[in-house]
Parts: C-alpha cells; sequence; structure tokens
C-alpha cells in the first residue's frame, strides 16, 4: 500500500519535495485524486496528498480575477463564481463521467495541470490561456512564482503556460491565479438534424466564421444523439449538429435568427433556449453521450476542423467508432470496443499525416502502462521537452511515468491537451 504524506503549507512540502529529491524517491502528486485515470499509471509508492492546500486567497470579481491553492474543490469556486454572476471562461470539462468518478469532484490545480478546456475554448482559450500566475515548488524542492494577477505583470519566459498540462511533471503548484468572466445573460442552441459528419462540419465552419459571435459548435452522429438526455436532441431519431450563441437577450435573439437564416440550406432547425442550452452543453463538454458503456476505450483527437469530420467517418466505418465532433471538428472523441493496444496503431495511423495529437482518455490500468497515452514528440522536439523536464525535475521524482514512459530517465512527452 502506497504511503500517503499530507503537507499542511507550503514551507512544509519544500521540505519533503527536497528530502524526496535527496533519496531519488518517486511522488505521485494528488489532490482528490479524480484524475488518475489520465495518462499513463504514475510508477510511485509515496503519494502527496495537496488537500490542505484548499482556500480561495483572492477574488476580486470587478477585475474579473481569483487566485485559489491548489486543492481547492473545483465546485468551491464554481459556487463563489455562480454568486457573483461569473464562470470560469475556458469551460473545463469534467471527466467524472469518463472515469467513473463523482461529478464535480476535483480540485482547481488538477483542472489547470490536466489543462481541461471544454467547448467554448476556440473562443475563450484553453486553461492554460486563463492561468495568470502560480506558485509552485520544483523537483529540487525550491519554490518559485511566476506570471502576476493580470496580464500586463506578465513577463519573460510564460511559465504558467508550460505549467498547465504538464500533469505535475514539472512541479508541484500550490497556489493559482486565473481570468474569470461574466456569465452569459442567455444562451441558445440551434439545433440542425440529419446532417452526415462533413455536412455538420461545413455547417459549424460557417457558423464559426460568421460575425454572429458563436460561442460553441458540436456535431452528435445518431448513435450520440439518442444517448443525450435533452428530449429535442434524443427523439430527433438522426444526427444533430448544435450551434450555441450567448450574451445579452437582445442580442443572442438577433444572432439566432442571422444564424438561421444562414444556415436555412442546410435542412430542419429546431432551437433550444437557455436551461435546455445549459444541460445540452454539459452533456457535450462532459462527453457523457460516449460514457453509456464503461467497458469502452475513449480517445480524444484534435486536428483541424476541416479534417475532423472525415476522421470521424473513417472510424465509424473502419473500426466501428461511435464519434462526437466538438470545437467546429477539431476536436473529435471516439469510443471504441476494447483491445489490448486501444486501438493505438490504427488511431495514430489516421492521423500521422494530419499533423494532430491524439490522446487516450479512457482504459484499463494496464493498458495505460503499456500504449504511449499522449501523441508521442519525436526529433527536436523530444530533445526539448526532456531538457524542460530535466530543468524542473532533473531525478524525474515528480509523478514520473504519467505523461510519458521514460519520465524516470529524464525524458518528458508533451501534453497535446
Amino acid at each position: 500500500m502506497a504511503q500517503i504524506l499530507n503537507p499542511t503549507d507550503e514551507a512544509e512540502l519544500r521540505e519533503l519535495i527536497a528530502s524526496a529529491n535527496s533519496a531519488n524517491t518517486p511522488l505521485e502528486i494528488i489532490g482528490h485524486a479524480t484524475k488518475r485515470g489520465l495518462g499513463h499509471p504514475v510508477a510511485a509508492d509515496v503519494s502527496v496528498d495537496m488537500q490542505a492546500f484548499s482556500a480561495i486567497t483572492l477574488y476580486e470579481p470587478e477585475e474579473l480575477v481569483l487566485s485559489a491553492k491548489a486543492g481547492t474543490p473545483i465546485s468551491e469556486i464554481s459556487s463563489a463564481l455562480g454568486a457573483q454572476n461569473q464562470m470560469l471562461a475556458f469551460e473545463p470539462w469534467d471527466p467524472a463521467f469518463l472515469l467513473g468518478q463523482k461529478p464535480a469532484s476535483g480540485t482547481i490545480g488538477g483542472t489547470f495541470m490536466a489543462g481541461l478546456a471544454g467547448p467554448r475554448r476556440p473562443g475563450a482559450g484553453a486553461a492554460r490561456d486563463n492561468l495568470l500566475g502560480v506558485n509552485a515548488i520544483n523537483g529540487q524542492g525550491e519554490i518559485f512564482k511566476t506570471g502576476g494577477r493580470v496580464v500586463k505583470n506578465v513577463s519573460g519566459f510564460d511559465l504558467p503556460k508550460l505549467i498547465a498540462g504538464s500533469f505535475g511533471t514539472l512541479a508541484i503548484a500550490t497556489e493559482l491565479t486565473f481570468k474569470v468572466l461574466p456569465r452569459p445573460e442567455k444562451a441558445r442552441t440551434l439545433l440542425i438534424f440529419g446532417l452526415n459528419a462533413l455536412e455538420g462540419g461545413r455547417a459549424m465552419r460557417i457558423a464559426l466564421t460568421s460575425p454572429h459571435e458563436v460561442s460553441a459548435t458540436a456535431h452528435l452522429p445518431q448513435s450520440a444523439a439518442a444517448l443525450a438526455q435533452v428530449e429535442f436532441v434524443r427523439g430527433a431519431g438522426t444526427s444533430v449538429t448544435a450551434i450555441r450563441v450567448e450574451g445579452p437577450g437582445p442580442s443572442v435573439s438577433v444572432r439566432i435568427k442571422a444564424l438561421r437564416e444562414l444556415l436555412s440550406t442546410f435542412g430542419d432547425i429546431e432551437e433550444l433556449h437557455t436551461e435546455n442550452s445549459i444541460r445540452l452543453w454539459s452533456e457535450i463538454r462532459d462527453v457523457q453521450v460516449l460514457t453509456h458503456n464503461p467497458d469502452k476505450q475513449v480517445w480524444r483527437i484534435s486536428v483541424a476542423p476541416t479534417d475532423g469530420p472525415r476522421l470521424a467517418n473513417w472510424a465509424e466505418s473502419n473500426i466501428g467508432a461511435d464519434a462526437l465532433l466538438d470545437w467546429g471538428g477539431g476536436l473529435l472523441w471516439l469510443a471504441l470496443d476494447a483491445t489490448p493496444d486501444a486501438h493505438a496503431s490504427d488511431v495514430r495511423g489516421a492521423i500521422s499525416s494530419l499533423g494532430g495529437h491524439a490522446t487516450l482518455v479512457r482504459a484499463t490500468a494496464d493498458v495505460r502502462a503499456r500504449v504511449d497515452v499522449f501523441q508521442p514528440f519525436v526529433g527536436a522536439l523530444a530533445g526539448l521537452t526532456a531538457r524542460v523536464k530535466y530543468a524542473f525535475d532533473p531525478n524525474g521524482i515528480l509523478n514520473p511515468g504519467r505523461m510519458a514512459h521514460q519520465d524516470r530517465a529524464g525524458g518528458l512527452n508533451g501534453n497535446p491537451l
């Protein structure tokens, strides 16, 4: 059974890491351990529990900025923001539905360290784009602070963007400062029925490149739409392409009307108002329409938006995938029957000429121990990431093996999330 250490403050954590570094003792870094199923299994017998680092330390709603300790529950962050009618701009997805965890049970540190950006990402940016500052401790037990409370304070190397998405392999974040945004007054979603993936992709791109400020687009093939909780979607009996518009009520009404006219040639169109829009996009954000079978292995693939629909067609026809398209076609989720290699050779072979990234999000621990979970880096990029890893954590004690099999040897695979 793994030993669990519970540091209560930054000084105690610094001493713990310095001691582990001297003894070359690998450490697994956890908050609520809800994201253990993401990435490779960590090769460590000692866990560092960050739950004591839990508090909102600064919240200035008028400045749209919030600071919190890394172990602060995401539910606490959401509650504080909701009281001020604000939100996390990057709409982080919750892996709980894919990984069999309790929803909304993760931490703000885990959210940024895993880079969990949802449907609003094309407009609002990734998690790293919303991170302003980080207090952290590297693998040698050195405390450092990077970034600030406002964008103009960030100078030199933009280390917050490097640390976000690193899955705790570079440093242990103790406190994070990030941007927030006002919550939209209204949300409405156009539903276009009966399009195939290619037609749905074209409709999404037309909407996103229009002047009507679309905040999210997704395409649900018939198999995915049938599993939605929103009746208009579940009962459609066909594929559904969803296009969301948010903002002040009058503005949303004008833009929705314009989009209906712009997209009228694609076929039948219906409309969801705010409550059902929120429900549908939470399902899309958290990939709930692909989680009905817990035995399926799930991939998350980032490609150019023009390539996503073609890749979805290929995956459905050739490897029996259930698919979901987000980000105007730039993000593709695939649920597949389980195989020993999680179809890695097929998936990576299919994207090899596209310049995309494929991440194995759900599979058993033994499969994730064998297969490259993250898109492998090669050549100069592999060398650069290894040098970055060495600079932060020369003995490779922080979450060894989480991002790549060679972490303990000083390498670091990149995170395409």
